[in-house]
């Protein structure tokens, strides 16, 4: 039988990890950005820093089951959670006071998920 999914090992391993912490916390935004992360390389989720600045406030937190890149300008501190970011998104999310980090380090901080928006 053809193996299907994700072949990135880390890909696969954050998909295992927040099915996890959805089981373990009752939280269902884990297993449904797990299910957003399982889709094929092609549909894969990727997102511009305008699109976050916009329908996000001060202080949100953010996770994008995908990759986020640096067009358009962030004007608040916002705290973005994501698979990978591009260089200017990192440097253009620093310079407005926010945080840019692996979905699995933000499963760590809030395992329950309780007001963190999801960005697809």
């Amino acid at each position: 039988m053809r193996r299907t999914g994700p072949t990135n090992y880390i890909l696969r391993k954050t998909i295992r990890e927040l099915r996890k912490a959805a089981r373990a916390n009752k939280a269902a935004i884990w297993r449904y950005v797990a299910e957003l992360l399982e889709r094929p390389a092609r549909r894969r989720i990727i997102v511009n820093i305008y699109k976050i600045n916009r329908y996000t406030n001060d202080g949100d937190v953010v996770v994008v089951p995908g990759k986020v890149l640096g067009i358009g300008k962030l004007d608040h501190r916002v705290t973005i959670a994501a698979i990978s970011f591009s260089l200017m998104a990192v440097e253009k999310i620093k310079s407005a006071g926010g945080r840019a980090i692996h979905i699995l380090e933000l499963v760590k901080e809030n395992p329950t998920g309780s007001r963190v928006k999801v960005i697809v």
